[in-house]
């Protein structure tokens, strides 16, 4: 059901031009039945069912359709006249850059309002403008409609199947490319990766350095406790140092001795390697390994790697279209 929100019709400052609208809505309703109606009515067929079976109606209306683009003209001079208004406020009140734009952006209402035929029914636009126009001022609500439910859901559902044909037609065609063996791949990597492989590595240095900071400067003694009792729980699992407590007087001291060296060292070169990933000083490092999964151009890669390559894309590229395919408006199914 359409319901009318009275309090933003009240609060707005365009109570005026909403009240023409409704008006207009009105008028333009009932002279689009008048022109289906009379559409009908010009088969003969209809005509003499008419007066066969309701000779008053079709007596009272005869007239009427004899003078259809008097009555027609009644309207059109209506919407005219509401154009020309309107065109004069948007003028007044600067609604667009010049004086002419109105007109243009407004065609369907002044070629709706041309007498003929076909171009009658662009009157249907200017509705669909007006109502767009009172749900934007949130006047009215036609989404929680059946009609836009109906309809919404119809389209939604002819454009996923649209969309899905579309992408899987893209898929199939990447996936024939890679099989064809595309220089794609390599133009990628020579063309646009290997010219910024020094960019790449300043980026990749930089989210690796903030990386650590951020991850191991604030936990460096829990880390730095963690993995010293770690390194003397494998210490005490090992054989062979366990044996050193049964040497006299000595035994124990150099066996504690050994276990604290250990755990001293373990933890320093790990709080070391954070600590150099965390400052600039990686730099050489992550362009090392840069520099190793971007080879200069020339240099060939085995063609088994090559091949597991193109298999991993393609295998991606089918899971990819096997989530195309799943139909997601058939879950809202009414």
């Amino acid at each position: 059901m359409l319901h009318v929100n009275r309090e933003n019709l009240k609060s707005s400052h365009q109570l005026i031009w909403f009240v023409i609208d409704f008006l207009m809505l009105g008028l333009l309703i009932v002279n689009l039945s008048f022109i289906i109606w009379d559409s009908i009515y010009n088969f003969v067929a209809v005509q003499n069912l008419l007066k066969d079976y309701a000779p008053a109606l079709q007596s009272a209306y005869h007239p009427i359709h004899e003078r259809f683009i008097f009555y027609d003209l009644i309207f059109v001079a209506i919407f005219l006249s509401e154009f020309v208004l309107r065109w004069g406020y948007s003028i007044r009140a600067k609604v667009y850059d010049r004086w002419y734009f109105y007109p243009f952006i407004h065609w369907y209402d002044l070629v709706g309002c041309i007498p003929v035929g076909s171009l009658r029914f662009l009157r249907i636009l200017r509705v669909i403008s007006i109502i767009y126009r009172l749900h934007q001022y949130k006047i009215i609500d036609f989404t929680n409609t059946r009609l836009f439910r109906f309809v919404n859901f119809y389209y939604e559902a002819f454009m996923e199947e649209l969309s899905d044909r579309i992408v899987l037609k893209v898929l199939s065609g990447v996936q024939e490319e890679v099989r064809r063996g595309s220089p794609l791949f390599e133009r990628i990597q020579q063309d646009i990766l290997y010219p910024r492989r020094e960019m790449l590595s300043d980026w990749i240095s930089e989210r690796v350095a903030v990386a650590a900071k951020e991850g191991y400067v604030p936990n460096r003694s829990a880390l730095r406790a963690y993995l010293e009792n770690r390194v003397d729980q494998a210490l005490k699992q090992n054989l062979e140092l366990s044996r050193l407590k049964y040497l006299p007087v000595v035994g124990p001291t150099i066996q504690d001795t050994l276990e604290n060296a250990v755990g001293d060292i373990v933890a320093n070169v790990i709080h070391q390697i954070l600590e150099d990933l965390a400052s600039t000083s990686n730099h050489a490092f992550i362009e090392d390994i840069v520099n190793v999964f971007l080879p200069e151009p020339g240099q060939q890669q085995e063609e088994a790697e090559n091949e597991a390559l193109i298999n991993l894309i393609l295998e991606v590229i089918d899971a990819i279209k096997d989530q195309v395919r799943v139909k997601h408006w058939r879950e809202n199914l009414p």
